[in-house]
């Protein structure tokens, strides 16, 4: 029996742990080829690869971002090959199981659950009696008749073989994310999250754990992201794990949700002594700091111990930290909403993820939906489209923030712009995105793509048309930004140089002889005249740039910017400065 096992993920750099869960638990037994595409694939093209591979079962495991193109990909090879086993699997079906099973006829049987024992016991009696009614956590038709048979317990994960020592997915672990957990279930039980449904929080063997992330480091892999929920739950077991990793990382990067309040202290100390630069990534759920929110949700949340642990960790310098909004819960209203995310921006995390509320099957908030007058999409996502207190005018509105947040905030793009804007000339974070994104909208921009110049030159149409108090220093922090947005020499800027070239060139043969006019550091690289006209921008700023960023006091001194670009971009452009008005003599 030929058994393909399929999903559609994300991105192509993803990978599917559900797919190689199945592979690995039902190899002693059957057959099973690793099928993986993207949501982006043509339909065409996965359905001609599937057939091609002439299976007698295919299994799709099934989620929010890939159920839509999964049915129409079921549905075309339902037409082809009427006689072809379909299954499905994963948590989007896992939920009102026999609504799928009216919905998609071409679908023959789902997988409730933990899959690996279900598909397995599956497969044995497909081949063999077809008893079907023995096989716990599986949906199935007699007749016109949906039968679903009663849930199978909790697997003893000790038991259960390692789905990544296969042969062929080495190749390409430098190139991709790998997927790896520890544990599974939650401890917490918020209604927003599926996650909650299941009770208690299982382990892995942890000396197996150990030695999977040892063959996967030694085998190449670069990202490795924990699908925990609570990865930091047991304080001694996160202590272990952190050690290990930071003792035998190899160049690989780990990430980890971990739960921030409830970070203890030794440990956050542990990881600040020893945890390499680059090497641990944290995501971390925030939500809402709106008390009543969180206790609708029975989401248990200290919003002061959560400070203490980002700020600790943010003053380490080790660890980038990626903290999640939720915007929609209930009784979170715009202004609240604004609240929620300017106590989170303040905390300054590498990246803040925006994301909106989805009404997930099985959750208890979905349930619940009629108390707080939810409308959402009838089909995945399940985004809602308002509630009684948040219509879908001021929705609309905060994924304008959301938009000129991943563009400007979290891409990294102009970091010190972004510093220096909200504090100083925006009441706060939240109302700069806003504006900005309203502004956006308003040009249409939404509508068109955009290059690293555009971004510059559209942030500055903004702030032009709204007004700053210095918008010299706003562009001459643009500037920087831009030139260190680069690895080689820009060969065009956006703006008019305050500098004619024969200025550019005199500036350059002063520099070249005397270099430690702008620090020892700059001296050190030995450069020439000609280096400096091939591998260096200049530019005159009309602040002292140096004692803006040393102090943040805002100086009318020109300087001079020059801005260096390693000719083989091995190593990230550097800059150095000059106030020109106290070197004029001896410059």
């Amino acid at each position: 029996m030929n058994v393909v096992v399929a999903t559609l993920n994300a991105k192509y750099i993803h990978t599917s742990l559900a797919l190689r869960c199945l592979k690995a638990f039902c190899q002693d037994e059957f057959v099973v080829e690793i099928a993986e595409y993207t949501i982006k694939d043509p339909a065409m093209n996965i359905v001609s690869d599937l057939y091609a591979r002439g299976p007698d079962v295919v299994g799709f495991s099934c989620y929010i971002w890939n159920i839509e193109e999964t049915l129409v990909i079921v549905s075309m090879l339902k037409k082809i090959r009427p006689d072809l086993t379909i299954v499905l699997g994963g948590p989007e079906v896992s939920y009102d199981t026999e609504y799928w099973m009216k919905r998609v006829p071409e679908v023959d049987f789902i997988v409730v659950g933990e899959g690996e024992e279900t598909f397995k016991h599956f497969l044995q009696e497909l081949s063999s009696t077809r008893k079907y009614h023995f096989v716990y956590g599986l949906a199935y038709r007699k007749a016109d008749e949906v039968i679903l048979t009663p849930g199978r317990p909790k697997l003893n994960l000790a038991e259960l073989p390692s789905p990544h020592r296969f042969p062929e997915d080495v190749p390409t672990l430098a190139n991709r994310v790998v997927y790896f957990e520890t544990s599974r279930g939650c401890p917490f039980s918020c209604q927003f999250c599926l996650s909650s449904i299941e009770v208690g929080v299982r382990y892995f063997d942890i000396e197996r754990t150990k030695s999977d992330l040892l063959y996967l480091i030694g085998s190449g892999a670069k990202l490795i992201k924990f699908v925990d929920r609570t990865f930091n739950i047991k304080r001694d077991y996160a202590m272990e794990m952190f050690r290990f990793l930071i003792e035998n990382h190899g160049g690989c990067t780990f990430q980890f949700e971990i739960t921030a309040d409830i970070m203890r202290p030794e440990v956050l100390a542990y990881l600040q002594e020893h945890a390499p630069p680059g090497v641990l990534r944290f995501e971390i759920g925030v939500q809402s700091t709106n008390d009543l929110t969180n206790s609708l949700v029975q989401r248990r949340q200290n919003f002061t111990k959560l400070t203490r642990t980002v700020t600790m960790v943010k003053e380490s310098g080790k660890i980038d930290q990626h903290l999640d909004l939720i915007a929609g819960l209930p009784e979170e209203d715009y202004n609240s909403f604004r609240k929620t995310f300017n106590d989170v921006f303040a905390l300054g995390p590498e990246e803040l993820q925006l994301g909106f509320l989805k009404m997930l099957r099985g959750t208890g908030l979905r349930n619940d939906a009629a108390r707080w007058g939810y409308v959402y999409m009838d089909n995945a996502p399940y985004e809602i489209l308002g509630n009684d207190i948040l219509p879908f005018e001021d929705l609309m509105r905060i994924k304008r923030v959301e938009d000129v947040l991943e563009k400007y905030w979290n891409a990294h793009r102009m970091d010190r712009t972004m510093t220096y804007l909200i504090r100083e000339e925006f009441e706060s974070a939240f109302d700069f995105f806003q504006e900005f994104g309203d502004y956006w909208e308003q040009r249409g921009w939404q509508k068109i793509g955009h290059q690293l110049e555009d971004l510059f030159t559209r942030l500055w149409a903004f702030l032009s048309h709204r007004g700053v108090r210095r918008p010299d220093t706003a562009l001459g922090l643009m500037k920087l930004d831009y030139f260190l947005g680069h690895k080689y020499k820009p060969r065009k800027i956006w703006w008019d140089f305050t500098l004619e070239k024969s200025d550019q060139s005199e500036l350059l043969r002063r520099v070249a002889e005397h270099p430690h006019a702008l620090s020892d550091a700059f001296a050190s690289l030995g450069l020439s005249e000609k280096d400096l006209h091939k591998h260096t921008m200049v530019e005159v700023l009309p602040f002292d740039l140096a004692a803006y960023e040393a102090e943040g006091v805002l100086a009318a001194v020109p300087t001079l910017l020059v801005v260096y670009y390693p000719p083989d971009a091995a190593s990230p452009a550097s800059y150095y400065s000059m106030k020109l008005a106290e070197r004029a003599g001896a410059f």
